[in-house]
């Protein structure tokens, strides 16, 4: 059950996302989260709390008018009350464009640290590696 619920969790942070369902989306996140989005944006990996990832997530993803996150051939591995889960994801999104594609595809890997508390797993960390990409950004 525990592999499940890992998964689970996982899945729920884009399913929310895509769905602009963001109090629920908040709820997936540890109460400190890092997360390391360098290999598409540089930078330095950021520690943030749910409310700080929520308010970015709302302004970056809702530049789009549709976003479609897909997660799978997940590999989980759980020791106590700590998880890893890695997996495979393809991110598409929409926007009308009036010159260029609409669209903005990308794929890669995902690797989820996550923690359980008294209500569940919850996700402390997303390291997400960007491995190909097309479309426009």
């Amino acid at each position: 059950m525990d592999r499940l619920d890992v998964i689970d969790a996982c899945t729920r942070m884009a399913w929310y996302a895509d769905q602009r369902d963001w109090n629920r989306l908040a709820d997936v996140f540890a109460d400190e989260v890092t997360l390391d989005y360098t290999s598409l944006n540089g930078g330095e990996p950021a520690t943030l709390v749910p409310a700080q990832i929520v308010a970015a997530w709302r302004e970056a993803l809702g530049a789009y008018e549709a976003t479609q996150h897909l997660i799978g051939n997940h590999l989980v591995t759980i020791d106590g009350d700590t998880a890893v889960c890695t997996a495979s994801f393809q991110a598409t999104h929409y926007k009308k464009a009036e010159f260029g594609s609409p669209l903005w595809r990308l794929g890669g890997t995902y690797s989820f640290t996550l923690k359980r508390d008294g209500a569940g797993w919850r996700i402390a960390g997303v390291v997400m590696t960007a491995t190909w990409g097309e479309g426009n950004r």
